[in-house]
């Protein structure tokens, strides 16, 4: 039987910007329902009641479905459509104010590794602060990557990004999922393994050195797998 997710739907008011987040999240995403809600009823710039509905109906799949939206008017009618749901359709439908394209695309990684609804909104409302928390922690990032060796019962792998490109966003997508299968805590430069954003906004380029680290009991096998994947060049080295 297949695994449940949450579904996604992108609000937009142009019918190219939905349909391309909607793209771009699939290339990280292919096993998450995401449905394009753009524009008017004939494809104007603007938003469609009937659409944003169609879409919420045909994202779920019986785990959920989070609504996306670009702008406030766009927000307006995604919460227009929640209210004219029933109570228990209701209770299934999480309607966010996020960064559009950022939170949108963590939100199918996250979702694309089983989180459930909860999980998708949390990991959709990390994209608010991820390059802002980035900025403000780079001193001290440096710092522990100039650190010591590591204390005991930390467990620890150096590895080396080998793939040209770096740790852009299908790499990382493929890195968060794959962190996501393990119950440990991980970290990648100090930032958590699991969140697509955290990661992304290391911006780890080709040549550039990742720790990867878990203190937890049964952290050694998910750092192992981690440090493996990233030396594989992700296939494009």
């Amino acid at each position: 039987m297949t695994e449940r997710r949450v579904g996604i739907v992108f609000v937009s008011h142009s019918v190219q910007l939905a349909d391309g987040t909607v793209a771009l999240a699939g290339q990280m995403a292919p096993s998450v329902r995401l449905l394009a809600a753009g524009g008017t009823d004939d494809d104007g710039i603007g938003t469609s009641f009937a659409k944003v509905n169609a879409a919420v109906g045909e994202a779920d799949g019986g785990a959920g479905v989070v609504v996306i939206s670009d702008l406030g008017s766009a927000l307006l009618t995604a919460e227009t459509v929640l209210e004219f749901l029933s109570d228990e359709q209701r209770a299934a439908v999480a309607v966010i104010d996020v960064p559009f394209v950022e939170g949108g695309v963590a939100a199918a990684v996250a979702a694309e590794s089983g989180a459930g609804l909860a999980e998708v909104v949390a990991a959709a409302e990390g994209a608010r602060t991820a390059w802002a928390d980035a900025a403000a922690s780079a001193p001290a990032a440096t710092a522990a990557a100039a650190a010591p060796a590591a204390p005991t019962g930390r467990y620890v792998r150096e590895v080396v990004l080998r793939n040209k490109d770096g740790l852009h966003a299908r790499p990382a997508a493929e890195f968060v999922k794959l962190a996501n299968t393990f119950g440990a805590s991980v970290t990648v430069n100090g930032k958590d393994a699991k969140s697509l954003l955290g990661i992304m906004s290391l911006g780890l380029t080709a040549g550039t050195t990742a720790e990867i680290a878990s203190s937890d009991d049964g952290g050694v096998p998910a750092v192992d797998a981690l440090a493996a994947l990233v030396e594989t060049g992700f296939g494009e080295a």
